[in-house]
């Protein structure tokens, strides 16, 4: 693990994202999307049941830690479906609305200060960006207004495993054709990111976990890189 003052920007060529609680702040999300949540199934009690299964399949994925298909992408609703009995159909259904499709609105007022500029500072200096998640991300990326270069998922048929095995990120290193030495991953859990990246030998950061108002990781890292590029003029 590097340490922000000691980051080698002359050596990085690509710098990979963890997404969920790396680029937003996931407990500022998970206050709105409970109200958004109470909203919805106070006035349609009948459904409660859903909430039930968004419990399950978000519980199950995280004992799959480290889960490795074939067809992960399937074979995750498959688990919620076994352990609560739940129709698979119904499973996508409660899953694509409440994690993939509802919370992006909220996704602009959550973006951690200085994301994007960080996003702009790497751009600007030559550096490639990269997205990997246990999560598809792209919709998620366009709702921040960020843009990478290359975004894996662990569900993408040519990953088919769930950090922290590395193979999403060994799979993203390949496509970008840059060596380990030359990347840098930023994440938000050492039990998960963190390890991952152990695994594949790749040198990672832990952000800050700071109050929303209070973060300043990447507005750190940003006049850190602009500092040291400058250096070279």
């Amino acid at each position: 693990m590097v340490q922000n003052n000691n980051i080698d920007w002359d050596s990085i060529k690509l710098v990979i994202f963890d997404v969920d609680g790396t680029l937003y702040d996931q407990s500022r999300l998970r206050k709105k999307m409970m109200g958004a949540l109470l909203q919805y199934y106070m006035v349609r009690p009948w459904r409660l049941n859903e909430m039930r299964i968004l419990a399950h399949f978000r519980s199950e994925r995280e004992k799959k830690a480290g889960a490795i298909g074939p067809d992960l992408e399937n074979l995750q609703y498959t688990w919620c479906s076994q352990k609560g009995g739940y129709a698979v159909p119904k499973v996508k259904e409660v899953v694509a609305k409440w994690i993939f499709d509802i919370p992006n609105q909220y996704l602009p007022d959550c973006t951690y200060p200085g994301t994007q500029d960080f996003f702009a500072a790497l751009r600007q200096h030559g550096i490639k960006i990269g997205i990997y998640s246990d999560y598809k991300a792209h919709d998620k990326l366009e709702a921040m207004g960020l843009a990478a270069d290359y975004i894996v998922a662990s569900t993408d048929p040519e990953v088919d495993r769930l950090k922290p095995d590395p193979q999403g990120l060994l799979y993203l290193v390949a496509q970008a054709g840059v060596n380990l030495s030359e990347c840098l991953f930023i994440g938000d859990r050492q039990e998960m990111d963190g390890d991952c990246a152990l695994k594949a030998g790749m040198d990672y950061l832990i952000i800050d976990k700071q109050p929303y108002r209070e973060f300043n990781h990447y507005q750190r890292l940003t006049d850190q890189l602009t500092q040291t590029k400058s250096q070279l003029v």
